[in-house]
């Protein structure tokens, strides 16, 4: 599982899944391109950038901006070899029937919409590349219906069906697909909402950081298209 020579693109990186993974590649050899949305969040988790690393502030939302934050990356590293996609949101609340449109367009938009123009950056430069790897990060929760997390379980639901299709367009290409499925990750914020649970049973940043490099790397070359639980104790 060394990435040495090869460059990966994070994106959601100022969170506490995507420094993790940061770390993760970080000790293996990897060279980084952090994503995200704002660039004082990149500085306040990262500090400056350095020979093997760079954070670029961008709007996932929009392509043209995807667009420019990979070309700038590529410019820099001359590949990318692995993309995570990290983004995304959570919410939920409501029946189905109440969802509000606002919440629905925003958990397609954090879970779906950023995946789709990431990938759109930088699929076609793996291609020109002869190939690399994609993980995703799904969610347990997508596996089954559950009350009042409707808007939330379709999101993550249709990162499960786009991980498998896109593994089915590319695994001939030699770029594997695949993706993990946490349930509770154990976050600061987590444990605020959650006060009276056992964080013992979440799953720690770092041990799902650990299994995204699994599926980037070169020992997961013959998985394609898998949605991997990712569960801790619960």
């Amino acid at each position: 599982m060394k990435f040495t020579g090869r460059t990966v693109v994070v994106t959601g990186a100022a969170g506490n899944l995507g420094r993790a993974a940061a770390a993760a590649f970080a000790e293996r050899g990897a060279s980084l391109v952090l994503l995200d949305r704002r660039a004082e969040d990149l500085a306040a988790a990262f500090g400056p950038d350095g020979e093997g690393r760079v954070a670029l502030a961008a709007d996932l939302l929009d392509r043209a901006s995807a667009e420019d934050a990979v070309g700038t990356a590529a410019a820099r590293f001359g590949r990318i070899d692995v993309l995570c996609n990290l983004a995304g949101g959570f919410h939920m609340g409501e029946p189905v029937h109440a969802i509000p449109d606002a919440a629905w367009d925003l958990m397609q938009d954090l879970n779906l919409r950023t995946l789709l123009n990431a990938c759109r950056a930088v699929v076609p430069r793996m291609l020109d590349a002869g190939g690399g790897r994609i993980v995703n990060v799904g969610a347990n929760a997508a596996l089954r219906g559950s009350a009042h997390m409707g808007a939330y379980v379709a999101a993550k639901s249709g990162v499960i069906r786009l991980t498998e299709t896109m593994s089915a367009e590319l695994r001939s290409r030699n770029v594997n697909v695949n993706c993990v499925l946490p349930s509770i990750i154990d976050t600061p914020e987590n444990r605020a909402a959650m006060p009276d649970a056992d964080p013992s049973h979440w799953v720690a940043p770092a041990d799902l950081a650990a299994v995204i490099a699994f599926l980037a790397s070169d020992a997961a070359r013959a998985v394609h298209g898998a949605a991997l639980p990712v569960t801790g104790l619960s």
